[in-house]
Parts: C-alpha cells; sequence; structure tokens
C-alpha cells in the first residue's frame, strides 16, 4: 500500500528549505493571482489570440478587466503582444516560453480540482468520499 509520504516530491530534502518552498508558492501564486490569468494562460495555450478573441472566449471577463490582466500579465512576462495591423489597430497576445512552462501545472490543478469536486459532491450526498488508508 502507498504511504502518504511516498508521494512527497521534495522526500529527502532537507526540511530547513521548506521555507523557501513555501514563498516560491506564495510567489507563484501573487503572479496567478485572480479570477483570470489562468483562464487566459489555457486559453493562450491553443495558440495566439487577438484581444477581440480573448474577450469573447473568455466567458465573462469585462474589456477593462481584460486589459488589466494583459498588461499585468505581460509585466510579468507571461505574455507577449504583438501589434498585428495598423488601420485599425489589431493586437495578439501569445504565451511566452517562460509561461509555457506554467501549462503542465494548470492542466495538474484541472485534473486535481476535477477529482476534488467528485470527492464534495458525494462527501454532500453522504455517500463515501474519500478510501481510507
Amino acid at each position: 500500500m502507498e504511504n502518504q509520504q511516498d508521494k512527497v516530491p521534495w522526500k529527502g530534502h532537507d526540511f530547513s528549505a521548506c521555507g523557501k518552498r513555501i514563498a516560491a508558492v506564495h510567489d507563484t501564486m501573487d503572479v496567478l493571482n485572480g479570477k483570470w490569468k489562468i483562464a487566459i494562460i489555457s486559453l493562450l495555450g491553443f495558440g495566439t489570440r487577438r484581444y477581440s478573441e480573448i474577450l469573447k472566449e473568455v466567458e465573462g471577463i469585462s474589456g477593462k478587466m481584460l486589459s488589466r490582466e494583459l498588461k499585468d500579465m505581460e509585466m510579468n512576462l507571461l505574455v507577449k503582444r504583438t501589434v498585428v495591423s495598423d488601420q485599425p489597430i489589431a493586437v495578439a497576445y501569445s504565451l511566452t516560453d517562460y509561461c509555457v512552462d506554467l501549462l503542465p501545472i494548470i492542466h495538474s490543478l484541472a485534473e486535481w480540482g476535477t477529482k476534488h469536486r467528485q470527492v464534495i459532491v458525494k462527501h454532500i450526498k453522504g455517500e463515501p468520499a474519500l478510501a481510507e488508508g
């Protein structure tokens, strides 16, 4: 039977480094903070999109909020802004190579979130939600 400790990726590392790892997680969460950034990154993971396409495809985001999020993401080197035409002005956004490293992490979060939703629904219904072990 698999032990919970066997799943810990930092097993065997010095515990004193834990504080630095937690700080790094907080830094990451600060960069991805908010309701929209992960949705925008996920969308751009499928390829470059114009501003108007992002606005249309990220359901519920306002134009003002999208502009703010994209500026913040550009400042954090997550997206690249490219002017694709002058008349009328059109801008496209793509993920930087630096940001592409986040895609597997976002995928893992989505997998866990799907599992968590199923567990919670079972728990609310009074069904066994987790295998004891």
